[in-house]
């Protein structure tokens, strides 16, 4: 097996749209290392992240953030260890047009 470590993913959605940042692809697993999200914006505004498990359809207990709040112009930093197979989805969220969101981590050839 190898490892490559990457960034996993990286959007800027429209603003309330659901948007997949990442997608695990076949043959592979992933460690989700950290996720950055900025507030790019003059006004506060929410996020949400959710993990959906092989590509399911999104459903409240997916969210590992929802509605979490975040100040104009500052950025929120987590380090998560989240594992994922091969189609699993990390979708992002935010209630305006001004965030940016970033996976890093990396892909274990399985």
């Amino acid at each position: 097996m190898s490892e490559i470590l990457r960034v996993l993913g990286q959007a800027a959605p429209a603003a309330a749209t659901d948007v997949n940042v990442y997608t695990v692809p076949a043959a592979r697993a992933t460690v989700v290392s950290s996720l950055v999200v900025c507030n790019r914006g003059t006004a506060a505004g929410t996020f949400r992240i959710a993990v959906r498990p092989a590509g399911a359809a999104i459903a409240a207990l997916h969210y590992l953030y929802f509605g979490a709040s975040l100040a104009a112009s500052t950025t929120f930093a987590v380090t998560l260890g989240l594992t994922l197979a091969a189609t699993d989805i990390v979708t992002v969220h935010a209630s305006s047009a001004d965030f940016s969101f970033s996976l890093f981590g990396s892909e274990v050839v399985v």
